[in-house]
């Protein structure tokens, strides 16, 4: 079987990453798969890029004006939304045409257009896409929070200043709807969370939406010795570490400014124990944040490299994640398979990860003091050692590769029967 997987990047973003590690975990199992991507970034001879082209700038350069403009040009919720109006025919590639099923995953900001994903679909092939957010079952926006417009149709989009009921959302929705009608077509969410988001949209109506997760090679995130790895990377071995890493620290979604008040209220509650405490903070921009922390913050550049990712995970005591909004974050998944404990907040698909006072601590949304009381717990009312041992077991178990390529191959075998 041939399998051929499309997003955007190669290796930036969790759509990215989670679909480069589905490819390799298919290889390894003995499907041939190949990855088509826009924005190629390593040798891999498998990942096959698009042919360069000024089109991919001005594409992406075009969609962006389309959106300013209906935004009546304000800049906010810009990146927030797409409207796939431009992008690239891939059908007539030879690794399309040799694949048995197409593999969508995050193909925005110019890759594939709604009219590019109707020729996928005309092809015949059996199409599988995997939300990695709730863009391909919404109008217009990648998160629709709040809103439930998607349920029966876009309109009047709360991230459009232009608030008009056949906006550019009522559009966008209403092209989906010709586009999935009677296509060959499976969704596949990563969490439960999402699955139950999906089946909810019009767009999926009469259409498969079931829940995969996705990979992680476990043998390469995996418990190291952590006074070694410390002393490697140049940090103490006298501090209780907690982790907080992130692409882009400043990032508000990523909220680490209720770790900041979280810290500052441990401080005040338990003055002994905090003294004990470090906060390692991994991510562009990460120095930014060093004079907020009432405890001392150690500084990492963001890692690309895998083996360079586990090593940090393996030097902390903890990973504290209060992002405001997840699907089934890759960050959790790596902690977890290097044995770490993980704390975060109850959102989207954390809560299906942290098995609440088994290998971390699930807090209430959005609260700083449930985020204390979680690092501390975790640190000292918890079995530190038996956390450990449930996150590395939840990981392998869950989310190891062999395990969620079995789950993806039978998925695959399946479309591929009922089409012929």
């Amino acid at each position: 079987m041939r399998v051929l997987i499309i997003n955007t990047a190669e290796k930036t973003g969790g759509a990215a990453i989670a679909a480069r590690r589905l490819m390799e975990a298919l290889k390894k199992s003995g499907i041939k798969a190949k990855m088509l991507v826009r924005d190629k970034q390593t040798d891999e001879v498998t990942v096959v890029p698009l042919r360069k082209s000024w089109r991919h700038t001005w594409n992406f350069v075009w969609e962006r004006m389309v959106i300013w403009k209906a935004n009546r040009f304000h800049r906010q919720h810009l990146f927030a939304v797409d409207i796939a109006n431009t992008g690239t025919d891939i059908t007539s590639l030879p690794e399309f045409k040799q694949a048995d099923v197409i593999h969508l995953h995050w193909v925005n900001q110019g890759m594939l257009s709604l009219k590019n994903l109707q020729q996928i679909l005309a092809s015949g092939k059996p199409v599988v896409w995997t939300l990695h957010d709730m863009w391909p079952v919404t109008g217009i926006c990648h998160h629709a929070q709040t809103c439930t417009r998607y349920i029966r149709h876009c309109h009047e989009c709360p991230l459009l200043a232009h608030k008009r009921y056949k906006d550019l959302a009522f559009r966008t929705f209403q092209k989906k709807l010709r586009l999935y009608a009677h296509a060959p077509l499976t969704f596949v969410a990563c969490s439960h969370w999402l699955e139950h988001l999906a089946q909810q949209s019009a767009l999926t109506k009469g259409l498969p939406v079931i829940s995969l997760p996705n990979p992680i090679d476990t043998r390469l995130f995996h418990p190291l010795d952590r006074l070694q790895v410390r002393q490697e990377l140049g940090l103490p071995t006298d501090k209780r570490l907690l982790l907080f890493s992130s692409m882009k620290i400043t990032d508000k979604r990523k909220g680490i400014d209720y770790l900041v008040e979280a810290c500052r209220l441990l401080r005040q509650t338990h003055p002994d124990f905090s003294r004990q405490l470090g906060v390692v903070v991994m991510g562009h921009a990460s120095a930014e944040y060093t004079s907020l922390f009432p405890f001392p913050v150690y500084s990492l550049d963001y890692r690309s490299e895998e083996k360079d990712i586990a090593r940090v995970y393996n030097a902390v005591d903890l990973f504290v994640t209060p992002s405001l909004m997840e699907n089934l974050p890759n960050t959790l998944m790596e902690a977890m398979a290097c044995g770490v404990p993980c704390v975060g907040f109850h959102i989207g698909g954390i809560p299906e990860m942290i098995d609440h006072l088994h290998n971390g601590y699930v807090a209430q949304y959005k609260s700083a003091t449930d985020l204390a009381n979680g690092i501390w717990w975790s640190l000292n009312d918890g079995d530190y050692p038996s956390l450990c041992e449930a996150a590395r077991r939840k990981a392998v178990n869950s989310y190891g590769e062999d395990n969620v390529a079995r789950q993806y191959i039978h998925l695959y075998n399946q479309i591929t029967e009922d089409h012929d």
